[in-house]
């Protein structure tokens, strides 16, 4: 019953005020997001690489209604992508990008003009970029988009969430070859119209989805920090090579795990940094009770 309220509080603005304003201890945001700043991201990006782990780096902020703000968005990228290579970590770095900070709801090329920019300015220090996928409203969208940028640059990633129910026919559309895709089981409230609601239901949806992308061409990311999900996915990719798929986790979730996983595959951590740190760090507290109780806690011991 939690879950469902923390995902409808991540997008309260009522909600947002409340939570913000409360004087949190940096040991529970820091244990989601990296910091407020590209310092930051930086520093955890460097201390990960030297683990062994890749990294996907992404600058917290969604549903821009605003086009100052999405250029804003849009320059912190540009600005990102030009010190990890000045810091000499750009290479095989990623990007995760929602559309959504760079303009999806205003209309017009807007978002796709900013995301080639950003496209563009990733492949010219050897960095990657993939889309984040948002509620089901927006997946047409992502998908046009991507579509588009597909033409000049071939290696731009998309998220694809188990959870909708129209997910498996998407990631037929998207296992071709040299397709990065992740695929998350969904983070999101949605209706029962359009996405399955019990976790047993997910679960069976998020393997049926690693079945069409281990069987396809394309290049599986693997997002989970189930063990049973990530033993699954390692059956199927058996006949594979190891380089031709990855794992996925967040920062500061299972981190033994990471580095377990390091050591025999290709393993990359989702590192969010910034200051618009609430509704991503909302949906991290829906998705485990252990990460409410963690939350809770820094408040009895403050």
């Amino acid at each position: 019953m939690l879950s469902p309220l923390l995902l409808a509080a991540a997008r309260s603005v009522r909600t947002r005020r409340l939570v913000t304003s409360v004087p949190l201890t940096r040991g529970v945001v820091d244990r989601f997001v990296a910091g407020e700043d590209l310092d930051a991201a930086i520093g955890v990006a460097r201390g990960l690489g030297a683990d062994g782990l890749r990294v996907t780096l992404d600058h917290l902020g969604e549903d821009t209604t605003d086009q100052g703000q999405a250029r804003a968005t849009r320059d912190a990228y540009l600005e990102m992508f030009a010190a990890f290579e000045e810091q000499g970590l750009a290479g095989g770095a990623d990007a995760s990008v929602k559309l959504s900070a760079l303009g999806q709801v205003l209309g017009g090329d807007l978002a796709l003009d900013n995301a080639r920019e950003l496209c563009a300015a990733a492949g010219r220090v050897g960095m990657t970029v993939t889309l984040d996928m948002e509620d089901h409203t927006t997946v047409d969208s992502t998908l046009g988009i991507l579509g588009k940028l597909r033409v000049d640059f071939p290696w731009v990633g998309v998220a694809v969430q188990a959870m909708l129910r129209r997910s498996e026919g998407d990631l037929r559309d998207l296992a071709g070859s040299g397709s990065r895709v992740r695929l998350v089981k969904g983070a999101y409230a949605e209706p029962a119209s359009v996405a399955f609601q019990s976790k047993r239901d997910v679960d069976l949806a998020y393997v049926r989805g690693l079945r069409i992308l281990m069987r396809g061409d394309g290049y599986p990311m693997i997002a989970s920090h189930d063990p049973r999900l990530i033993e699954i996915a390692l059956a199927l990719a058996s006949e594979r090579s190891p380089t031709s798929y990855e794992f996925q986790m967040l920062y500061g979730i299972r981190t033994e795990e990471q580095r377990r996983l390091a050591e025999t595959h290709q393993m990359r951590v989702y590192v969010p940094y910034g200051a618009d740190w609430y509704g991503y760090f909302m949906r991290r507290l829906a998705e485990r009770p252990a990460n409410l109780v963690f939350f809770l806690r820094s408040f009895v011991s403050r």
